[in-house]
């Protein structure tokens, strides 16, 4: 198909790589449900255009040519007729990025563990240093099937508000972020906290909970700078990870 070979702006290569990375950085930590979960960037310098993946790729095949453009409404960008898309996605991205202009990059997750915190009632319980780093920074979005219609975008939205991510009730996770530095960051956290507590909860012992105070102080720890750039090291640690197997995914 022609939008396969469409050349790529100069301009908005290094967000192609940066989402394409994130793909396959999700694949290295099986954060993957087959081709049924995505990720998007918005086009710096090109109003209204936002970047996310074909539906038919496995995550470890995704590279930065392969990608599509959409709008913010969810539409499919003209030039890229033709392209297997994934209607749910499409909605959930374009409606969280036309909301929040400052956010750069979302990751939608359906994990074993994320998936199961979602559908317990307490939500996500402050019993690891990971679920503190989300301290009042975690919204929860009711069920409501696949995500395709209209209202679900305005409510999705409501919920997430100016949260670090959101807990999709009986579905999965999503984390926003201004760079896919901070995004990647804030879904890996999330999905290490969900593994800690479905491991804790079948223990089967008393949990120990922190103070609140403690639990406030480990939330405002987690937006320090020293924090920030931390999770930069942490990026570019996996940009290493995933170059070791190979770099076509720039490609």
């Amino acid at each position: 198909m022609a939008w396969n070979n469409l050349p790529i702006d100069p301009a908005g290569l290094s967000i192609r790589q940066e989402l394409a990375a994130i793909f396959r950085i999700l694949a290295h930590f099986r954060m993957t449900d087959l081709i049924h979960t995505h990720a998007s960037a918005r086009v710096p310098g090109k109003s209204n255009t936002l970047l996310i993946n074909r539906y038919n790729l496995l995550f470890d095949e995704v590279t930065a040519s392969s990608l599509i453009e959409i709008d913010e409404s969810g539409a499919l960008s003209p030039e890229y007729e033709g392209a297997d898309i994934n209607d749910a996605g499409c909605n959930i991205h374009s409606a969280i990025h036309e909301a929040l202009p400052d956010v750069g990059v979302v990751i939608h997750t359906h994990t074993r563990a994320g998936a199961a915190v979602s559908a317990q009632r307490h939500g996500l319980l402050p019993i690891s240093q990971q679920a503190m780093m989300f301290h009042g920074a975690v919204g929860y979005h009711e069920f409501e099937g696949f995500v395709l219609s209209q209202s679900e975008r305005a409510s999705l939205v409501r919920d997430l508000g100016n949260h670090k991510a959101v807990i999709l009730r009986n579905h999965g996770l999503i984390a926003v972020g201004s760079t896919a530095a901070e995004a990647w960051n804030r879904i890996y956290n999330i999905e290490r906290a969900c593994e800690i507590q479905v491991a804790a909860l079948a223990g089967g012992s008393e949990l120990v909970v922190p103070p609140e105070a403690i639990q406030t102080r480990m939330g405002q720890q987690a937006v320090s700078d020293k924090q920030l750039y931390i999770e930069r090291m942490a990026w570019n640690a996996c940009l290493r990870l995933i170059e070791n197997v190979g770099t076509d995914f720039r490609l």
